[in-house]
């Protein structure tokens, strides 16, 4: 068995683990870090996209590294009663974007791809070949399968870049264009112009279960293509199937992800919005956490992120409550009432609530009026328990929680 020794070794080369590993590397350049994937390459294949209001400028000096695609004007959304212009800017990263930053900005050797890591203690990691690597931080990026403590519903997609034979015309994404049939679930396409012919579509389902039909959702692609007078190919395509948290047991969560003295970060740690399961903007922040504290003696990471957690998890109550009663009380074909009611609020307000910082003024906003739900059925949706969120054998288990 070969062992090598290291200041912060990081098992998980996705987002969290990638920005941790960049973050600590600059902060302390002197650290020598082992970030290690299990895969072929960092990041996998996923596109990050998030609003601009949602990190601090502490995070955009850190996402600012990365070559990112920016619309800084407008947005759309588009309902069966509206359509609506919005100002915030949105930005996206692809991850072979990602891994190719990762690649130039830390130090030969960091990283290690095609090694799966076999266990890992509070000492280091065990490699599946059977390299040992020693650390004084071990931190746990690896993602999450199987949640069974939680409980909600899920958002599945199909994400596809087309080069279209002539320009598009659009000119800012569609966050949302929920005009499309509704097929069962709150069903939307979410289109970003990436240049002029150059155009990616998801199609996108807040469902009941996680069950990833691809060839439907190719099918239904390319039929958006050609009703909207677009022809061309897809080039390339992403899929995930995430979880939208609706509430469940998070000490009992975090004790099944628990590793005496390894801190857990991302999915795995329970950093993601629970309603619309972003999570580039918490992954930035704790990454900028991290790098703060992992030169500190009196702190322990684990501790340190536990408790982090444990307070994103009661920040983000009122997300769960709306996805409990977005599940719970709507008819899954109508599910689509409570988005569009919802855009017609205030963009500050909007802004606020992607970037998971709404105030109590705009909880009641939200909550007030005539409801796009039956009363009656909204109470009992907060009563009631939604399902645990474990995943069927019949979803292909490496495209679960992508996030």
């Amino acid at each position: 068995m070969t062992e090598r020794s290291v200041d912060v070794a990081i098992a998980g080369g996705g987002l969290a683990g990638g920005l941790i590993a960049l973050a600590v590397a600059r902060r302390h350049p002197q650290f020598d870090i082992a970030l290690i994937e299990g895969g072929d390459r960092l990041g996998g294949k996923h596109r990050w996209s998030w609003f601009g209001s949602d990190i601090d400028p502490a995070g955009e000096g850190l996402i600012g590294v990365f070559p990112v695609t920016s619309w800084p004007g407008s947005y759309e959304v588009h309902f069966p009663a509206y359509r609506r212009t919005l100002r915030a800017s949105y930005n996206s990263l692809a991850s072979e974007d990602f891994a190719r930053t990762l690649e130039r900005e830390l130090n030969q050797g960091s990283i290690l791809t095609h090694r799966p890591v076999a266990s890992l203690d509070a000492a280091g990691l065990s490699l599946a070949d059977g390299e040992r690597i020693n650390a004084r931080h071990v931190i746990d990026c690896r993602g999450l399968k199987d949640a069974p403590q939680l409980t909600g519903g899920w958002q599945v997609f199909l994400g596809q870049e087309w080069q279209l034979d002539r320009p598009h015309g659009l000119v800012g994404p569609v966050i949302m264009d929920a005009t499309v049939a509704q097929e069962g679930a709150y069903r939307f396409m979410y289109l970003l112009p990436l240049g002029p012919d150059r155009l990616f579509l998801e199609d996108t389902y807040y469902a009941d279960t996680p069950r990833l039909d691809k060839a439907a959702l190719r099918v239904r692609i390319a039929d958006y293509v050609g009703e909207h007078g677009w022809s061309g190919r897809a080039l390339d395509e992403e899929t995930g199937v995430l979880p939208v948290i609706t509430g469940g047991d998070f000490a009992a969560f975090q004790a099944a992800q628990r590793t005496s003295g390894v801190a857990v970060a991302g999915a795995r740690g329970g950093f993601v919005h629970p309603l619309t399961s972003y999570t580039l903007p918490q992954a930035v922040r704790i990454a900028n956490l991290v790098a703060q504290a992992v030169d500190r003696e009196d702190v322990s990471l684990a501790s340190l992120l536990e408790r982090e957690a444990q307070r994103h998890w009661h920040a983000t109550g009122f997300y769960r409550l709306l996805g409990q009663m977005l599940f719970g009380a709507a008819n899954p074909a109508e599910r689509y009432r409570v988005f569009q009611r919802f855009y017609r609020l205030s963009e500050p307000l909007i802004e606020r609530f992607y970037a998971a910082r709404s105030t109590w003024p705009d909880r009641a906003r939200v909550l007030a009026g005539k409801p796009p739900v039956r009363i009656t059925r909204a109470l009992q949706a907060i009563a009631s328990q939604s399902p645990p969120l474990v995943a069927p054998s019949l979803v292909d288990r490496s495209e679960q929680f992508h996030v």
